[in-house]
């Protein structure tokens, strides 16, 4: 039967008591041929005949009922539960982290809404399409840490990732540090291919890693990294809060291209720049492109008890049986 596939149980002895079925109903047709008598006629012609009623026609039923009850409630005391199954499948698949700036800079509007919320969105899009990656997130403006460690857990991630914002730290901007976190959450990863997405709109002012210092780390543990410098040409608009409300001021990009390109370099990456959100989401499709290694996974499908569903199945046929008893009850009476 398929709706049994993939069921197992961890009692199956107690399947012996479904020999007291057939001794159920072979008792009760015993008993009900005892409870007849026969009465010889030479002809029927004086009785009027009618047709059976309902009560006639559902005088077996409770048995059908009981049995079907007797049999629901063994197999729940079997236990039955799906299986807990692996299978090793070859998938492609790296390791990632995201090292996203989150400095007051990444306010700035020339990316809609702002640099933080468009790297946020498109970055998440970029996790929902690469489901056999672990993936994990560090933030860094003034100082660094880690907001999601690798995982294979992209809800949590992308919930995590929805929560940062500007503020959680303290402003500036440490493309070394972050770096540096980034490398140490990858340093001890057994994947044929590591990579870290670094993206930035300044330049290194703060921390006690320079940003050449963290590559070089990156190199030596085999650590790809691909730079994006985000912001456009020239000048952005960037929101200041006044007694008047939010004001707009022209703000300089200073988005450091000769530092993010050595980055790039270094450790077998490659530096982007991203002027808008469509070039930014283009950069991310690049890099989904660019590398993928075969890895293998491990699937697992858990155990799960069904003990509860063929016990409430159980009550429920015998709940029927007992409403069919009294339904005949009352005709006979009447």
């Amino acid at each position: 039967m398929t709706w049994l596939k993939g069921i197992e149980f961890a009692q199956p002895g107690f399947f012996w008591l479904l020999l007291f079925i057939p001794a159920m109903i072979g008792w009760y047709v015993w008993r009900g041929q005892k409870l007849y008598a026969h009465l010889n006629v030479s002809a029927i012609k004086g009785f009027t005949v009618t047709g059976k009623s309902i009560a006639v026609r559902l005088r077996h039923s409770g048995i059908v009922f009981r049995s079907l009850a007797l049999a629901a409630l063994i197999t729940a005391l079997a236990r039955p539960q799906t299986s807990l199954s692996w299978q090793n499948t070859t998938t492609e698949g790296i390791d990632i982290i995201i090292a996203s700036d989150i400095s007051g800079s990444m306010l700035a509007e020339d990316f809609q809404p702002n640099r933080l919320e468009a790297g946020k969105n498109i970055a998440i899009d970029f996790i929902k399409n690469r489901p056999d990656d672990r993936i994990g997130l560090v933030i860094f403006s003034g100082e660094s840490f880690t907001q999601c460690p690798l995982t294979i857990d992209h809800d949590v991630l992308i919930n995590l990732y929805k929560d940062i914002h500007y503020g959680m730290i303290d402003d500036g901007t440490a493309i070394g540090m972050g770096l540096a976190t980034a490398v140490n959450r990858l340093k001890d990863s057994e994947a044929k291919s590591k990579v870290i997405i670094l993206l930035t709109d300044g330049s290194n002012n703060m921390g006690s890693i320079p940003p050449i210092t963290a590559a070089e780390i990156a190199k030596q543990f085999n650590i790809r990294v691909y730079t994006v410098g985000i912001g456009t040409k020239g000048f952005a608009p960037y929101p200041v809060q006044t007694p008047m409300g939010i004001q707009y001021q022209r703000m300089p990009v200073d988005v450091d291209e000769v530092t993010l390109g050595k980055i790039a370099a270094t450790t077998g990456g490659k530096y982007f720049r991203a002027t808008d959100n469509d070039k930014l989401k283009s950069i991310y499709e690049q890099i989904d492109k660019l590398e993928k290694a075969k890895i293998d996974v491990t699937q697992y499908h858990k155990k799960t008890e069904l003990f509860l569903p063929f016990a409430i199945l159980a009550l429920f046929f015998l709940v029927i049986e007992f409403g069919l008893k009294n339904t005949l009850l009352k005709g006979a009476l009447n």
